[in-house]
């Protein structure tokens, strides 16, 4: 397949319409260092932690400033989605350092901001992210002042792209359910929500769905539609095969409905099975991973 359509597709793959491409297949067969990251963001979405943190591991260290940084961050978002934010921090740091040499050259000239500007707000957001969900940053308080203040970092950058836009949201979203404020997350949830019809974006679509459901089941009466939008997060995310969503998605449902218990036992097996050893290990000592005694060893 030639580079550009190769490209094409892997980005539709990741950011757009085709999230369920068999990229544990195609993925021997992307050579270049921009398709290597994007088939890892293709397998972390399908779970697939392992095959993803292989191609990861070998682009940390790419002389291209963006790629070494996009591939640390990403890496640091694989471990955040596995319950390991203090391990996630420390690759948040490192791709931000990534980016010293990069400069402002060409900022924000990708769509899908691959790019020094996006690369530099992944690097931001996640660190933002890590500092709600690491202990030793004291009090949640503190952690929800230094997320206030990252944020408030990455959106100074410059005009942001669609996919820097929604995941501000995300993460503006979880500081104000972390504070108590309900009633602030939802303008958040709901344009991160809008934003992903817009674009087509199915991953990040199905993402901001349990988002905003989540912020309507804690901050409104909305339940009905709270519902409706946890159950299309469900179909979406198992026809797409986007595991490291569809757990999520069950273990909200059963937070509403009481339901689905087991389900969610299920899909955090097969997420264990996919995941490689220090990803197990991070799922095993967190105490964000809703995992049953014995879950790790099955």
């Amino acid at each position: 397949m030639p580079a550009p359509r190769l490209e094409a597709q892997l980005r539709r793959a990741a950011f757009g319409d085709c999230a369920d491409l068999p990229i544990h297949l195609l993925a021997r067969r992307c050579g270049r260092a921009r398709e290597r990251w994007l088939a890892a963001v293709v397998l972390g979405g399908q779970a697939r932690y392992a095959s993803a943190a292989a191609l990861l591991h070998d682009l940390r260290d790419h002389p291209d400033p963006v790629l070494a940084s996009l591939a640390l961050s990403t890496l640091a978002s694989h471990r955040r989605q596995l319950g390991g934010h203090r391990a996630a921090r420390a690759l948040d740091g490192a791709a931000l350092a990534a980016l010293a040499a990069a400069g402002s050259a060409e900022r924000g000239t990708d769509p899908d901001g691959i790019d020094v500007l996006g690369a530099r707000c992944d690097a931001l957001l996640g660190l933002a992210a890590d500092a709600l969900g690491t202990p030793e940053m004291g009090t949640p308080g503190m952690g929800i002042a230094e997320a206030r203040r990252i944020l408030d970092l990455a959106r100074s950058q410059g005009e942001h792209g669609w996919r820097t836009e929604v995941r501000t949201c995300w993460v503006c979203c979880e500081v104000e359910l972390a504070d108590g404020r309900p009633e602030r997350a939802a303008p958040h949830a709901e344009r991160a929500a809008r934003r992903c019809v817009d674009v087509g974006a199915v991953r990040h679509g199905v993402k901001s769905d349990l988002v905003l459901a989540a912020t309507l089941v804690t901050g409104t009466s909305e339940t009905a539609r709270a519902g409706e939008l946890i159950d299309r997060a469900r179909s979406m995310a198992a026809r797409h095969q986007l595991l490291s969503l569809a757990w999520p998605a069950e273990l909200l449902a059963g937070s509403v409905r009481g339901e689905g218990g087991e389900k969610v036992n299920d899909l955090l097996r097969r997420v264990l099975h996919r995941a490689d050893p220090p990803g197990r290990l991070l799922a095993g000592d967190s105490a964000w991973m809703p995992l049953e005694q014995g879950i790790q060893s099955r």
